[in-house]
């Protein structure tokens, strides 16, 4: 089998596989093409990347040679139509929402695997990307927030008097979210998390952050772990405590996020007319709407004094470590289809293989994405 790893574009700066990853495919006998450049932002040479025995090359001869084409982006304008039936496209391309893409892909009928579609389970939890990256954005998300505050975040004594901790409040404690508590906590701040699962009580208040329930909530065993859809009623006592929570706020970390649909909306227009000036609003879910109104995806608004940071690439800004841990998360995926002697075995009958694949020989595998497209 011959591994083709393609430069991201765009403002991307992260790299699918970093040199340290190639070599443990290279190891299992897998040849590795390496577009030129592909690793330059995250630090990574393409000298570093023959040293462990990949082959460093131009985009065209990796589109022509290459039996598995891997990056994290979607396939960028014009990809599409170079990659033959033949070939297997890997990235994340969030096929619940990008279904125009997946019918294209299921139409050429190429093989594709989205890696934001694993399966959220014990055994697949080593190839999780959306995990490590959120692990990455709410730690960045953080950061972020405490250098656009005009404020400390922690509680100074000093001799002209007491500095107060910043008043940290999270929406939604998935994986960005814990981590978001986390760092906010070792910056010093206080923090107060909200969340629809009663589930993630003991995690929110084992990393020191008050959980504000919310009486009434619906929860699904089995959505894997996300949020689900609430009634109207619920969503009416959610909206009041949490407009009188980020008045209070000097930091808002919007995180929550519902597979395939438009990020809920949390924070309207009113709630951030009561926020005190020189607040910060962080909102994650930015790509998918935001759960901010004010929100603009990748772009700043300052709207009375209060800044809303709309960022859905937060680990772009860490490409190093990023592109370390998408990496371990490839590679332990790919070891599900790769058979002895560097061969490829698209083995179906694993449940990890089956759940992340899209479309094959012009068939939609996934049953959630196949639902979301036939009801569209």
């Amino acid at each position: 089998m011959i591994l083709g790893l393609l430069k991201e574009y765009g403002t991307e700066t992260r790299v699918a596989l970093l040199p340290e990853t190639v070599k443990s495919f290279t190891d299992l006998k897998v040849e590795v093409l390496v577009e030129k450049g592909a690793g330059e932002h995250a630090c990574a040479t393409d000298a570093d990347y023959e040293a462990v025995g990949a082959k460093a090359v131009s985009r065209a001869d990796v589109f022509g040679k290459a039996d598995v084409l891997l990056q994290i982006q979607p396939p960028a304008e014009g990809d599409v139509d170079k990659i033959k039936d033949s070939q297997v496209w890997i990235s994340a391309f969030n096929p619940l929402w990008e279904t125009g893409l997946v019918k294209t892909f299921q139409n050429k009928g190429v093989t594709t695997f989205s890696l934001d579609m694993i399966p959220r389970t014990t055994r697949a939890q080593a190839m999780d990307i959306l995990s490590s990256m959120a692990t990455v954005s709410g730690y960045q998300a953080v950061l972020e927030a405490a250098a656009n505050l005009p404020t400390f975040f922690p509680m100074f004594m000093t001799a002209a008097g007491t500095i107060r901790p910043a008043n940290v409040l999270i929406l939604g404690a998935g994986v960005a979210g814990l981590q978001a508590i986390a760092t906010s906590r070792k910056l010093g701040a206080q923090v107060q998390v909200f969340d629809v699962r009663s589930a993630v009580k003991e995690e929110v208040m084992s990393l020191g952050g008050k959980f504000v329930e919310v009486e009434g909530a619906t929860e699904d065993k089995a959505a894997g772990g996300y949020a689900v859809e609430q009634t109207e009623e619920f969503k009416k006592k959610q909206q009041q405590a949490i407009n009188d929570h980020a008045a209070k706020a000097n930091v808002v970390i919007c995180t929550a996020q519902i597979p395939g649909r438009k990020a809920p909306l949390l924070v309207p227009k009113e709630a951030v007319d009561n926020m005190k000036a020189g607040s910060v609003i962080i909102d994650l879910a930015a790509s998918t709407g935001g759960n901010c109104e004010l929100t603009k995806d990748n772009e700043t608004v300052v709207y009375k004094g209060v800044s809303i940071i709309g960022q859905s690439n937060y680990p772009a800004k860490k490409p190093i470590d990023a592109s370390r841990m998408f990496g371990k998360n490839v590679l332990n995926f790919m070891k599900l289809i790769i058979a002895e002697e560097g061969a490829l075995n698209l083995n179906f009958e694993d449940d990890i293989v089956k759940g992340t694949c899209i479309t094959h020989a012009k068939e939609l595998y996934n049953e959630r994405v196949k639902s979301v497209i036939e009801t569209k």
